[in-house]
């Protein structure tokens, strides 16, 4: 893996993540390249990991055995049919590109590409990111190691069977974080509204949430068998648990994440037609 030479269309925050990940876990920097048209990405990619910049995609492409495509989905049509006529018949393609299916990329890239689709998150920006991802059948074994190697790089990655499995993945860990986020905010307004200060309340909520997903992570019990260690009968855990029951929190929850799911659908479906 370290001799790979990997290359990433896009130089934004993603691929920032990426590279800063593969470079802290051992890549060779010279091994590494990354073309964008912001000429100030560029600058800033190449003095803080010493890697090779262009703005020139087929510059990119030309140089490694892995390309990885890091433009945002808006623009990933027109990149792609751009970069289709330089891509090897040897080299793995990686997308990064929420809501575009293998479909799409394969039309734009040419069908006998191999191509990984992969649903990462944002805490990838601080290495903790949670990331699934799904190989077309022109992807190899060895091919599949190295796709998960980097990703892994900012997190854990784990494949799924069918791709049709990225749409729930979208809604649990790529839309997750905001939902995290939602009840954190939710928490501090009240926080302050009982009293504690702003900067209190946000702390003792972050070290909270940070926490419970150490235990939950840490531990062989479910969710619900670690809530209930938790909530001692008639106490104040109890008592804020059957509130939220009695507001229908898990029938909300249910009806977001499907609704997140169908979403994803359709902007797959609204992304196949260009």
């Amino acid at each position: 893996m370290k001799t790979t030479k990997i290359g990433f269309i896009g130089g934004g925050n993603m691929a920032a993540s990426l590279l800063n990940g593969l470079v802290a876990s051992g890549h060779e920097p010279q091994q590494l390249w990354v073309s964008d048209i912001n000429p100030e990405t560029l600058d800033n990619l190449s003095a803080n990991l010493n890697i090779n910049v262009t703005q020139n995609n087929q510059e990119v492409i030309d140089a490694v055995d892995v390309v990885v495509l890091a433009v945002k989905p808006q623009i990933l049509a027109q990149v792609a049919k751009e970069i289709a006529p330089f891509i090897k018949h040897y080299q793995l393609v990686v997308s990064i590109a929420a809501g575009i299916n293998q479909a799409s990329l394969g039309k734009w890239l040419g069908t006998d590409t191999a191509i990984v689709r992969c649903m990462p998150n944002t805490p990838a920006l601080v290495l903790t990111g949670a990331t699934a991802l799904y190989a077309n059948d022109k992807v190899s074994a060895e091919q599949r190691d190295l796709a998960e190697t980097i990703l892994r790089s900012v997190g854990i990655a784990l494949w799924v069977e069918n791709e049709s499995e990225l749409d729930a993945v979208t809604a649990v860990s790529g839309s997750g974080p905001a939902y995290y986020f939602l009840l954190m905010e939710a928490m501090e307004k009240v926080a302050v509204e009982l009293g504690l200060s702003e900067a209190t309340a946000r702390l003792l909520i972050q070290q909270t949430a940070l926490g419970a997903a150490k235990i939950a992570l840490e531990s062989s019990e479910s969710p619900g068998e670690l809530r209930r260690r938790v909530t001692s009968p008639g106490g104040t855990t109890q008592q804020a648990i059957e509130t939220f029951e009695r507001g229908g929190f898990s029938q909300l929850v249910s009806q977001a994440l499907h609704a997140a799911k169908d979403r994803s659908i359709e902007m797959s479906k609204q992304m196949e037609a260009n």
